[in-house]
């Protein structure tokens, strides 16, 4: 089993990053401006008539590969148990039986490559880069990784790792891919790398109307709120997201994003109400669950993008994988474009371990909708010490797989919240003493003492008249 993989183009910390450029012409100004005095931290509803955007089941673009595909190392066997899988008690979820077994997962990636731990449990749902390998190719690596953490069954006790949703099914949608671009002949202009927020939309929309139960998109576009309000192929992923959660009851997931992530170099303002950078989809976070990445130590990773749209944190430091590039090994290693190794890190492998997550509560609680899932997954979260149980930085806190699949949670049962009550609150009235005991005890008490002292008087008096005269006479001498 490899411990490295090698990849030119792609570095696994960023998710893979769509360009935030929309594609239609009436991009060029923000079709809607947020609500006078709401800042940006939630995008403008969108009209109950918008429509959807037609899904072409291709390439928008004639993308040719420019960049050498992913290559295992081929290094020594790998069989350790992943940090991420105890703190999320793996162990304790095999007493459940619950696999994921029966739940369509699509990942929207840069494809999955088929591998020996996912089986036959891997289909290809669509490719809008080459549109004939139907998202059954994965060039960058990035893809078959994030699947491998949603759904591999290694099936050997002697390998550590394994997926959280071992029986879950993987739909493969090709979306992106930093290897292959576009450009126009004899343009000076940059080329265009694979993958942009309309073919996201359209992803969105292929993959729940191909079955899936829950979408895992590690992809995001990043780009300042300076640009203004909601653009036209922003709104389209708004239009395929509600599509996908109210009518097709798909649990949606997405990576939060990673510094850098396109446009965004910096981290994002810690003001609630008015964040610096906006990054899609997270951003529609009626319908997303973002996910923000968390290191061993339990603290957030340095490169995980803050935001108020975060719902939930999961592992996202020293992952181990699928080796995208061998389909019997896994990998714990990349290699840069400037062939350094490093550890596979980033949001976008966070992600998937809530999108497995959701995956077992799907199989758990079939009766819930979908937005009775992700209700679940942040309610049962560890949720930080802040206003309300939520923050920019993990949102409800670090996901609980075991509470998610166990607690009772009264509105699932049709059971309303409490609703707060007003008690009228009066002062008591004011205390009027009675005083009357105490001039009695004080009448009586000084009676007493003048009856005492009188009759001391009179005793006194009457010892004294009752003594004998004095002998005056005078006494005789002999």
């Amino acid at each position: 089993m490899a411990v490295t993989r090698a990849t030119r183009v792609l570095s696994v910390l960023a998710a893979a990053s769509l360009a935030f450029a929309p594609a239609v012409p009436a991009a060029a100004q923000p079709s809607t401006s947020p609500a006078p005095g709401a800042g940006m931290a939630t995008p403008p509803p969108l009209e109950p008539d918008f429509p959807l955007p037609e899904d072409t089941g291709g390439p928008d673009r004639n993308y040719v590969q420019k960049t050498q595909c992913v290559q295992s190392s081929g290094a020594a066997s790998l069989t350790t148990i992943p940090w991420g899988q105890e703190i999320l008690r793996f162990d304790e979820i095999e007493r459940f039986g619950l696999t994921g077994k029966g739940q369509k997962v699509a990942v929207i990636d840069t494809g999955v490559s088929p591998h020996d731990y996912l089986g036959d449990r891997i289909e290809g749902g669509g490719d809008y880069v080459v549109a004939a390998e139907n998202g059954l190719k994965d060039c960058d690596g990035h893809g078959t990784e994030v699947a491998g953490i949603i759904a591999a069954d290694p099936q050997n006790d002697e390998i550590g790792f394994r997926g959280i949703a071992p029986g879950a099914n993987i739909l493969s949608i090709r979306q992106s891919s930093g290897n292959y671009e576009f450009q126009e002949e004899n343009s000076n202009e940059k080329p265009l790398k694979a993958g942009n927020l309309s073919t996201l939309a359209q992803a969105i929309i292929r993959a729940a109307n191909q079955g899936a139960t829950v979408i895992n998109m590690s992809v995001d576009s990043c780009r300042p709120t300076s640009a203004g309000g909601i653009f036209p192929a922003e709104q389209q992923v708004q239009a395929a997201l509600r599509y996908a959660v109210e009518e097709k009851d798909v649990v949606v997931v997405a990576s939060a994003g990673n510094l850098p992530e396109g446009d965004c170099t910096q981290q994002n303002s810690p003001d609630p109400l008015n964040p610096t950078w906006l990054v899609i989809p997270p951003w529609f976070s009626d319908y997303v669950l973002s996910v923000a990445a968390v290191q061993r130590d339990g603290a957030v990773a340095t490169f995980s993008l803050n935001g108020p749209w975060v719902s939930v944190a999961a592992p996202g430091t020293e992952i181990i994988s699928l080796d995208p590039a061998n389909t019997s090994s896994l990998a714990n290693r990349s290699v840069n474009e400037k062939g350094q190794p490093q550890p596979i890190q980033g949001t976008s492998f966070a992600s998937p371990y809530v999108a497995g997550l959701a995956a077992l509560v799907r199989e758990q609680y079939p009766e819930l909708t979908a937005k009775q899932v992700m209700n679940r997954i942040k309610t049962t979260a560890a949720h930080p010490a802040a206003n309300g149980g939520h923050d920019n930085l993990v949102g409800y806190g670090m996901i609980n797989p075991i509470a998610a699949l166990t607690t009772f949670i009264p509105s699932e049962e049709g059971i309303a919240r409490d609703k707060a009550v007003e008690v009228p609150f009066k002062m008591p009235p004011q205390y009027e003493r009675d005083w009357t005991p105490m001039k009695v005890a004080m009448i009586g008490s000084g009676g007493g003492v003048g009856l005492l002292l009188l009759t001391l008087f009179v005793v006194r008096t009457v010892r004294r008249n009752r003594r004998e005269p004095e002998d005056t006479s005078p006494r005789h001498r002999f």
